[in-house]
């Protein structure tokens, strides 16, 4: 097949730094078996042609046009000069709903193309109170009511996010975005970790609002409080200018957290690969790929039950309520004083992770693919 992807981002030609690694695993593999463009929106700021794992990248660059719909005709003429020079394509598929979707429905109705649609955030979501979420836009909202109506399929990560999809498009599919289980749990089926106390927690994901590390951090006081011995490694590039920083020093957590920052994900692998436990925040996820990596290393998550967490729990996972530090606290502690329930969890993680990884992921879209050319 010839498949060209929409992607805003997440495709950088380092392949390690500003990349989304779920993505590029799909990327690898769809690229050894079909003939496989990617156009990237603003990966760079300026237009520009690569490779990566066997695909063409074509990123269009900022767009330079200040009125409404200029913009979108030029990425159309971008994107149809694209594909053109690639020798067209059988199918788009766009990541996510919104200025991707759109895009490739116009150059699919252009071409007479059929457009998969994938959802990965949160696109049909408003949280006023921290301004997150594409529904809080008039624009983003007709956007996301295109693809709905005119995509010929739509997936998303998980059942947490296709709950309110599914009234409207019932054919919507669960399509995980699946990781390479051997890059982040190496070459053993199971990982041995040393036993606590120190007890090593692990997150993964930019320090922002919808994340809500602010509840973690009083979570992790809770704990200090009765296991001296937990630690977090914490990695994510901060756009909040240091607030969480402050409350780190506030709460007295400083030799309880390590903030690495932004890093590449074999940087990340051995810390997957050595943490009891993997702890989410977040008010809203679509999926959440950290989950899935630290599935795959045998690493429960104790989280929120938002994405997939709030359908690998109890069996895979521990979920407690949006916001609830006491409860993300019980959570760890429990966990952490059974080991052995935390190993069955942990044992069960990783097979969903087996079960659904980045092969499984590349063959459930190839066959939406055919499905929807034929």
């Amino acid at each position: 097949m010839k498949i060209a992807l929409i992607v805003p981002g997440g495709v950088d030609r380092s392949g390690r730094e500003r990349v989304i690694p779920a993505l590029l695993c799909l990327i690898e593999r769809l690229a050894a078996r079909h003939r496989l463009l990617v156009i990237a929106l603003e990966q760079e700021a300026t237009p520009a042609s690569y490779e990566l794992l066997g695909a063409q990248v074509i990123n269009l660059g900022r767009s330079p046009a200040r009125l409404p719909g200029f913009g979108f005709g030029q990425r159309l003429r971008q994107s149809l000069a694209a594909l053109a020079a690639h020798g067209g394509a059988d199918v788009i598929h766009a990541f996510w709903l919104g200025a991707t979707s759109t895009l490739a429905l116009g150059v699919g109705r252009w071409r007479n193309i059929p457009v998969v649609a994938s959802i990965g955030g949160g696109e049909l979501t408003w949280l006023p109170d921290i301004g997150y979420g594409g529904a809080g836009s008039w624009r983003h909202r007709q956007q996301v009511r295109l693809a709905l109506r005119f995509a010929q399929a739509i997936t998303g990560g998980s059942r947490f996010v296709l709950a309110p999809v599914l009234p409207i498009r019932p054919d919507a599919r669960l399509v995980p975005l699946g990781v390479d289980v051997r890059r982040v749990a190496g070459d053993l089926p199971a990982v041995a970790r040393p036993p606590g106390p120190p007890w090593r927690l692990l997150h993964a994901a930019s320090i922002n609002r919808v994340k809500d590390q602010a509840t973690l951090l009083q979570a992790l006081r809770l704990l200090a409080d009765q296991a001296a011995e937990v630690h977090l490694d914490w990695f994510g590039g901060d756009t909040l200018g240091g607030e969480l920083q402050r409350q780190v020093s506030a709460l007295g957590l400083e030799r309880h957290v390590t903030l690495h920052g932004v890093q590449p994900s074999d940087v990340l692998a051995p810390y997957f690969r050595q943490a009891h436990l993997y702890v989410q925040s977040s008010r809203h996820e679509s999926q959440g790929v950290a989950v899935c990596e630290a599935a795959a290393a045998g690493a429960p998550t104790v989280g929120t039950a938002v994405g997939l967490v709030a359908e690998l729990a109890p069996q895979a996972a521990w979920a407690a309520p949006v916001g609830d530090a006491a409860g993300l606290a019980a959570g760890i502690l429990t966990l952490l004083a059974d080991p052995a329930e935390r190993d069955r969890r942990g044992r069960a993680a990783q097979a969903w992770a087996q079960a659904f990884d980045a092969d499984w992921t590349a063959a459930a879209f190839e066959a939406i693919y055919q499905e929807v050319i034929g």
